[in-house]
């Protein structure tokens, strides 16, 4: 595949919004990537909607329902709900714990994280205030993790490429890391299907009062999967009576203002608010990196979220049912431990269901995009236990 589109944007009018001109459709890729083309048609399709100027493909670019994941669009005058999708806010944390990694217990410390299934009960009225969020937000599902691709994973430093950058962010050798990555669970179901029941799929002209509702109600979901992000990580440092420091937190669907227009994420991590975390796989590394000032209007002010799928979660199961057992899904080739108690989820997120995180990380450094800071290895993965 190559990794440059241009195409010209049809005329279209809705009774939402509408443009004219020429939409510039760029994908970060090297032609080592694996690139569906039903990812690029999503891509191509979705950057002809009226409004939309620019669209960029991250090297982790994949056919998501309708639109790509791994994508980030602007948009003049006009912002379109399910170009965040449902779970707005999603992102991932990234803490260091003061547990040392010499003393860290894969087999010990598996048998005693449970229990994150159910509501928590202890008391986050102060990361509630602290995000401007009251009680009656908090809901039965804040401090859990939810299901597909969501996680939450205790990790040690494998490599510091970076060592001052390194100790600029927190990052430790010494230390066991713990990152997070959960959304708005079903509050960002709820605000999508209010507004796909009454307006489908069509884009919201700004300076709307459906607009406005639009944003308040947006913001508010990603603030709540912040809050969510940091009640797991209590949660789980508290099981291991442990304590930590949130380095980083990552939003990856979103939409923003940038430079009078509205920046659409999509799978997509900020390039312009600091260090960025990008995990591979449950058995591969995770990196952190610092993003190249200069490059980041190139590609929307955004980098890859994550590796990116590979295959589609309906076919994971028949091309490795008969390679891998479930007892051995449970380790990973790089030592790591796996908890999840839903036979079908463990296939789904198979390490190879995922495209190759070298390649996607290769692929940004070689655009210029980003300075690989540290990389970080797996020790037990955290899906879900059964109830």
């Amino acid at each position: 595949m190559g990794n440059s589109y241009e195409a010209e944007s049809s005329q279209l009018t809705t009774d939402c919004a509408c443009c004219t001109g020429q939409n510039s459709i760029n994908i970060i890729a090297s032609d080592q990537s694996w690139i569906e083309g039903e990812a690029i048609r999503q891509l191509q399709e979705t950057a002809r909607l009226p409004g939309i100027t620019r669209a960029v493909g991250h090297p982790d670019l994949h056919p998501g329902i309708g639109i790509p994941v791994g994508a980030s669009f602007l948009a003049e005058g006009v912002l379109y709900p399910h170009l965040v999708g449902n779970d707005i806010g999603c992102g991932m944390g990234l803490w260091r714990t003061d547990i040392a990694v010499h003393k860290f217990k894969l087999d010990k410390t598996v048998k005693k994280l449970t229990g994150f299934e159910e509501v928590y009960d202890g008391d986050v009225s102060d990361l509630l205030d602290a995000a401007g969020l009251s009680s009656e937000d908090a809901g039965h599902s804040l401090g859990t993790i939810g299901g597909g691709n969501h996680f939450a994973e205790f990790q040690a430093v494998e490599t510091i490429f970076n060592a001052e950058v390194a100790e600029q962010i927190g990052v430790d050798a010494k230390s066991v890391h713990l990152l997070v990555h959960s959304g708005s669970r079903g509050l960002g179901e709820a605000i999508l299907r209010r507004h796909v029941d009454r307006y489908k799929a069509q884009g919201l002209r700004a300076k709307t009062d459906a607009f406005d509702s639009y944003i308040e109600c947006h913001d508010k979901a990603v603030s709540w999967a912040e809050v969510n992000r940091k009640v797991i990580a209590r949660r789980f440092m508290e099981q291991l009576n442990a304590d930590g420091k949130c380095l980083l937190d990552i939003c990856h669907n979103s939409v923003t203002p940038k430079n009078g227009l509205w920046l659409h994420r999509k799978g997509a991590a900020p390039s312009d608010n600091g260090a960025v975390v990008i995990p591979g796989s449950r058995g591969a590394i995770t990196y952190v990196v610092m993003p190249k000032a200069e490059k980041t209007e190139a590609a929307l002010w955004s980098l890859a979220h994550g590796a990116g799928r590979k295959w589609k979660r309906t076919d994971v199961k028949a091309k490795l049912s008969k390679r891998y057992s479930i007892s051995e899904l449970a380790k990973t080739k790089l030592g790591g431990r796996v908890i999840c108690e839903d036979n079908a989820l463990i296939f789904e997120e198979a390490p190879e269901a995922y495209k190759d995180i070298e390649e996607v990380i290769s692929d940004l450094s070689n655009a210029g995009l980003i300075e690989p800071v540290a990389a970080m290895r797996p020790l037990i993965t955290y899906k879900t236990r059964r109830r």
